[in-house]
């Protein structure tokens, strides 16, 4: 159980880092973003421990894996700004 928190926040840090990296300009502060990666991961592999309940440490990070991804993806702001063009122009 130790090694699958442990292995679930390193995947869930890293996938934030991963991100953070990649899209500074998308994301809000990194301060954010590698908490938000770790509350996943870590959340992610409870969820996948508790509805399959067996030691597949795979299976296990793989759920923590999407977790952390979907988390990360709330935290994505649009690339430009919305243009709002009013129905008289």
């Amino acid at each position: 159980m130790l090694l699958e928190a442990i292995s679930s926040a390193i995947l869930g840090l890293a996938l934030a880092w991963a991100a953070a990296r990649r899209l500074p300009h998308r994301l809000p502060a990194r301060s954010l973003v590698l908490p938000t990666g770790v509350a996943g991961g870590l959340f992610g592999a409870f969820i996948t421990h508790t509805a399959l309940d067996f030691g597949n440490l795979f299976v296990i990070l793989i759920g923590a894996a999407v977790v952390s991804a979907a988390s990360l993806s709330l935290l994505v702001r649009p690339a430009g700004r919305l243009r709002r063009h009013s129905a008289t122009a």
